[in-house]
């Protein structure tokens, strides 16, 4: 069993790359993929869950067909940077509707949002009742994006030999 500071061998890789392809694959369909027996995969999945590597599953919902057409990056600068300050906006932010990710970041801004909106009166909307009313914000910027070449939910690198 070859493995990496992280305990995981190749077998461990393989069933990891082939559920982030299809999180519903059955046990015997990993074990094709990953040359193991369904015996073998579901007890290596049950560890790699125990581990925390594997976090969950999940439905991945294509917004624009239920009619949230427009991304919008929302770069955001808060007043101050203070502890509690910090902590305030998170929990405001947690509340935001519209918000899919939110994320402290490094730089001239402090935190990274994803906005799903129909329209861009619906981004006004939103603006004016979701973020406007995030507390200790300073300056907010947008940029909307205009189109998606990818969205991965794990960059292949990470799911590839190190070495």
């Amino acid at each position: 069993m070859e493995s990496g500071d992280d305990g995981l061998d190749r077998a461990d890789m393989r069933i990891l790359r082939a559920l982030v392809e299809d999180g519903r694959a059955s046990d015997v369909a990993l074990g094709e993929r990953a040359n193991l027996s369904s015996t073998a995969v579901a007890r290596r999945r049950k560890l790699l869950e125990e581990r925390g590597i594997i976090s969950g599953y999940g439905a991945i919902v294509d917004e624009k067909k239920l009619g949230y057409a427009i991304t919008v990056l929302v770069l955001i600068e808060l007043s101050s940077q203070a502890e509690s300050r910090l902590k305030e906006f998170e929990e405001a932010a947690m509340r935001c509707p519209s918000m899919s990710f939110c994320s402290f970041i490094s730089g001239e801004n402090d935190f990274l949002m994803l906005i799903q909106v129909r329209s861009f009166d619906h981004y006004d909307s939103v603006y004016r009742r979701e973020l406007s009313n995030l507390p200790h914000v300073a300056k907010i910027r947008s940029s909307f994006l205009l189109h998606e070449v990818t969205r991965r939910r794990v960059a292949p690198a990470v799911l590839e030999p190190s070495g």
